[in-house]
């Protein structure tokens, strides 16, 4: 058997335009889909996806581990990149998809069966405007109890939010304070049943992230996300020991080597590196076993399309360590178009069980993709009262 054709398809899903990856074969009806979204970088991956091809095309697409070497190790620079990483982590999904396919399992049973019974799902409630923070009173605290409520009444145990303000890299207690207010509003909306996390978009700096920590910590975070910049690693770290809150981070890293640093630091509880970008499954795999080892918890980032999430679930059921699922389940009222899958979520806690379907359980529907052609990503851009740029 071996790989004919490489495919990418765009569908444009307003924030972003998901990008998938169809590796076909030269055996009839045997394909595999793999994500290689990457938000405002559309192009870049579409021309990544191009260059790897010629390492791949006529290659037995079973040899899952020499074709990911391949595409990380070969034409002198290595995949660790975003754009490169990005779509080396695209095809090696949709490899593990050929192989459940063709061997009528699914994933997470090439990996040695599933840990667990299930999977716990959480959604995202989004964060406050700018404008609000710095123009009006802090209102918003009543809005993210309202939303809070919402999700728990949709079946949600877990939700995270931005109630973190954007802060210039030092400021007084006004955002610290409003950030308090926030999360006081959704725990005392939800109770001490539900597990909240506040993500701060590694906007802070080390120093305002550590002041923000600090305050929060009397809430009993679930986790307290990108507190700094994730090239601050010993900073991170020392937030890490300064609270009792788990510090969750990784959704920028790219590798296993990237990630090293932060296990042998201590730098976080929760690891969230994103199967789409940090080398697929594959290299999920090899830092799940790293983390397994400094006993950190996974839960990836996944707010993209369908086969990203789809690869999270196959990989969570298979990983000791994975506590928790990201659920995007209502960024376009299509979503449910444009694939089928085999992952019944239950209303009731907002889980899901292990399908049956081989490989990762979902197909998307070509002809639906292609009524939502790529669009420019609304530019997501951030400026301080004075003028100066701000991280978004």
């Amino acid at each position: 058997m071996k790989i004919t054709a490489i495919e990418t398809l765009v569908c444009n899903a307003r924030m972003r335009n998901w990008i998938f990856v169809k590796v076909l074969t030269d055996q009839p009806g045997l394909w595999g889909w793999g994500e290689a979204t990457l938000e405002w970088h559309t192009h870049s991956i579409l021309g990544a996806v191009e260059d790897l091809k010629p390492l791949l095309i006529g290659q037995d697409p079973t040899r899952i581990e020499y074709l990911w070497q391949m595409m990380y190790r070969q034409h002198f620079w290595h995949s660790n990149g975003i754009v490169r990483a990005t779509a080396l982590s695209g095809i090696d999904i949709a490899l593990w998809d050929i192989l459940g396919k063709l061997h009528g399992v699914p994933c997470h049973k090439l990996w040695g069966g599933p840990v667990r019974d299930y999977i716990r799902l959480y959604c995202h409630l989004g964060g406050g405007k700018m404008e609000d923070f710095y123009e009006t009173s802090p209102a918003d605290a009543t809005r993210f109890a309202d939303l809070a409520v919402q999700a728990v009444e949709s079946g949600f145990t877990a939700f995270k939010s931005m109630a973190v303000p954007e802060t210039m890299p030092l400021e007084g207690l006004k955002p610290v304070r409003y950030a308090e207010k926030c999360v006081a509003a959704m725990r005392e909306a939800v109770g001490d049943s539900i597990d909240i996390m506040v993500d701060c978009h590694a906007r802070p700096s080390p120093r305002m992230g550590a002041l923000f920590a600090k305050a929060l910590e009397p809430y009993g975070l679930y986790w307290f996300e990108e507190p700094c910049w994730p090239e601050a690693v010993e900073d991170i770290a020392a937030i890490q020991r300064m609270v009792a809150t788990p510090i969750a981070t990784g959704e920028r890293l790219v590798t296993q080597h990237a990630v090293r640093e932060y296990l042998e630091k201590r730098a976080c509880s929760v690891l969230q590196c994103d199967i789409t970008h940090c080398g697929g499954l594959s290299e999920i795999r090899r830092i799940a076993a790293m983390a397994e080892a400094y006993r950190v918890a996974l839960a990836p980032h996944n707010p993209q399309g369908p086969v990203s999430t789809a690869a999270s679930l196959e990989f969570g059921f298979s990983a000791p360590s994975y506590i928790i699922c990201e659920s995007v389940h209502s960024d376009v009222e299509w979503r449910q178009d444009i694939m089928s899958d085999s992952f019944a979520v239950e209303r009731s806690g907002r889980t899901v069980r292990p399908s049956d379907k081989p490989g990762l359980g979902v197909e998307i529907n070509e002809e639906e993709v292609r009524k939502h052609p790529w669009q420019q990503e609304i530019l997501q851009r951030t400026f301080y009262p004075d003028g100066s740029v701000g991280d978004w």
